[in-house]
This record gives C-alpha cells, sequence and structure tokens, in this order.
C-alpha cells in the first residue's frame, strides 16, 4: 500500500508489547528504591535498574531458544538447581535466621527461587510427553506430584514457606491446565482442609507460626510480631488519594517500616505516590499478565500453553501474595514485589519468566508465518 512503513524485522519482532510496560514499571520501581535510601541512587535503585539490563539481555537471549531446545534442557535444569538445593543445606548463606542463598562471589544465588520457573517448564515437558488416554491415571498424578514435593523438601528446610508455596503453586497451575480430572483437585482441596491444624502444629517453625495468628489480630503484638503489618498499613492509609509526595514518605524515611526496600517496596511507594501511584503498578501487572495469558491462549500445542500459562501463574503469586502481605489479608511469607523490590534472586526468576513467554511468542509468529 502507497505511503506504508515497513519496519526493519528486529524492530518489528522486538517483544515490545512487554518491555515497555516493564522497563516503565522497574524504573518505577528505581524511584521507589531511591527515595528508600533517603534520596540516593545507591545502594538499591542503581544495582535494582543495572540488574534489569542484565536480565532483559537474558530474557531476550531466551526468547531465541528453539522449541526442541526448551524441551531437552527441561530435566537437565531441574536436577542442576536440585543438586543447588543441596549444595545450600551443606554450605548455604545466612541471613535473616534462613539459610537460603549460596555466595558466587559475582552474586548471591538463591537456588529456589530458580526452582520456580524450572518446576513449570519441567512439568510442562512432562504433560506434553504423556499421552493424552493416561490423563487422570497415577502416572499424571503421582509423579508430578513428587516432582513438586522434592524441592518443595529442600526449601522448607531452609526454612522458607513462601517459596514453597510458589514452587507447588506453578506445578498445581500446570497440573490443572494439563487436564487433570477436577475430582482429584477437590479432594486436595479438602485434604489440605484437614491438614492444615497439623502442618500449623508440627511443620511450621516457631516464628512462622506467630506469623500466622499475628496475621489474624497484628494488633496483639503491635511491638512484635504484628510491627511490620501495623506499619504497612499504616504508611498505605496514609498516602490518600496522590501521596505525601515523592521522599517525603515518613514511614519510610524516619525507618518506621521494616524492609520498604524489599517485602514492604509497595507500602513505601503507596506513601509517597497515594491510590494513584497503587492503580499505576496494578495497571501494569495486568498488561504484563494479560500478556502471558494471550501468549498461553495462542500457542499451538501443549507444551507451549502449558508452559506459558505456568510462567504467568508464577509471576502472578508473587504480586497477589506481595500485595495480600503488605495489607495485612495474608502472613508475612517474605514474597518480594515483581520488578520493584530490591533483590538479584527475584529479578533473575522473574525475567526469566518474561524470557519463556516471550520464547512462546516467538513460537507462535513462526508457527503462523509458515501456516
Amino acid at each position: 500500500m502507497k505511503g506504508q512503513i515497513t519496519l526493519p524485522a528486529p524492530i518489528a519482532d522486538f517483544p515490545w508489547r512487554v518491555v515497555i510496560p516493564l522497563t516503565l514499571l522497574v524504573a518505577f520501581g528505581a524511584a521507589v528504591l531511591h527515595s528508600a535510601a533517603g534520596g540516593s541512587m545507591d545502594p538499591y535503585a542503581s544495582s535494582h535498574l543495572i540488574r534489569y539490563g542484565v536480565f532483559l539481555v537474558v530474557a531476550l537471549v531466551i526468547s531465541y531458544f528453539p522449541r526442541e531446545w526448551a524441551g531437552y534442557v527441561a530435566i537437565p535444569a531441574y536436577i542442576a538447581i536440585l543438586v543447588l538445593l543441596g549444595a545450600v543445606e551443606v554450605a548455604g548463606q545466612l541471613g535473616g535466621g534462613s539459610q537460603r542463598w549460596l555466595e558466587l562471589g559475582f552474586m548471591r544465588l538463591q537456588p529456589s527461587e530458580v526452582m520456580k520457573p524450572g518446576i513449570v517448564l519441567l512439568l510442562a515437558a512432562y504433560f506434553h510427553s504423556l499421552p493424552a488416554a493416561m490423563i487422570g491415571t497415577w502416572r499424571a498424578i503421582l509423579v508430578p506430584l513428587g516432582l513438586i514435593a522434592l524441592p518443595m523438601a529442600f526449601v522448607l528446610l531452609q526454612p522458607d514457606l513462601g517459596t514453597s508455596l510458589a514452587i507447588a503453586f506453578g506445578g498445581v497451575v500446570v497440573m490443572y491446565l494439563a487436564g487433570i480430572p477436577q475430582k482429584w483437585f477437590i479432594g486436595g482441596a479438602v485434604a489440605a482442609i484437614v491438614a492444615t491444624p497439623l502442618l500449623y502444629l508440627f511443620a511450621l517453625q516457631p516464628y512462622q507460626q506467630r506469623r500466622v495468628t499475628t496475621f489474624l489480630d497484628p494488633t496483639q503484638d503491635p511491638q512484635g510480631d504484628g510491627y511490620h503489618i501495623i506499619q504497612s498499613q499504616i504508611a498505605i492509609g496514609s498516602g490518600g488519594i496522590s501521596g505525601k509526595g515523592f521522599g517525603e514518605g515518613s514511614q519510610s524515611q524516619l525507618d518506621y517500616l521494616p524492609e520498604p526496600h524489599t517485602d514492604f517496596v509497595f507500602a513505601t511507594m503507596a506513601e509517597e505516590w497515594g491510590l494513584i501511584g497503587g492503580l499505576f503498578v496494578l495497571l501494569i501487572f495486568g498488561i504484563v499478565l494479560r500478556y502471558g495469558m494471550l501468549v498461553a491462549r495462542d500457542a499451538k500445542d501443549r507444551f507451549s500453553r502449558l508452559l506459558a500459562a505456568g510462567l504467568t501463574a508464577t509471576i502472578f503469586f508473587y504480586v497477589a501474595v506481595n500485595l495480600l502481605m503488605v495489607m495485612g489479608f495474608a502472613p508475612v511469607v517474605g514474597i518480594p514485589l515483581p520488578f520493584m523490590s530490591h533483590g538479584g534472586s527475584s529479578m533473575m526468576t522473574n525475567m526469566l519468566c518474561v524470557g519463556g513467554l516471550m520464547m512462546v511468542e516467538r513460537w507462535n509468529r513462526q508457527t503462523n508465518t509458515v501456516i
């Protein structure tokens, strides 16, 4: 058509619809981290931007992986992460009363974070290889549950309840979308409800038990276990519609709000940017999650569809649990807010998920081109 502009292929094929909103969110997160550091780019904001840039490149490289490569790497990646989880138990670094990290020199790696997309990749490959007639048999249920339970056991030893639940969530979502009969999920939900008191009494550490009781009534210990939630609610509520202004948040600036740069970064943001800032963050997350769901919908085979849906569910779990946590609707379980909280392992995990989604989107375009 006369006057039509044809963009070069590298520009036309670039995943702008997810990179642009992510970049806006990361930049906004850097502004919040700048404020959390008392008006300085160091130590949070600058490293946050650098990590995003590095892992964006990694995600773009992943997006060019052929479909066959993704399937072949599923089992080796799972085994490698299990080995790293075992190494954490032997030589892991302590932090905050937990042993979760491996000191690699150039970075501090939390292997349990990498297992979140790892379990999704493995189960997507497993169900793709499983004949449709076997969905609903013991192989479609017990084998995936075992693959999920093994890394969960390692993570619970650290102990890290939030990450273990995230691994379980991504895996169960893949199982559900693979077509396993709903009666198994209903039965599992009933069993979980029955087992909850026993898990509370015998599986949770004392500090984890206190988090649960504190979540139900944070005012029972306002200067102890309830302090985080109460200060977070004060920060969010005091922001009002438009916030107190950039760098003017008293809760974070005066060190009333614990972890203002990691788990409670949303509270830091809400105090200074108010409801408007909160709606902006929710809008961006909505765009990213919608992108993931559209990629899964357009997938041409079971592996691609399960992989994209599972990775989207993993990001959703991060967002939902963190926001519920900082608003006092869920126990404090140490789940950071994707693309805003300061932390290398969290940024790496979520960018791996984004890279996987961009990879599936490229497969979808290639299939359409062939057709």
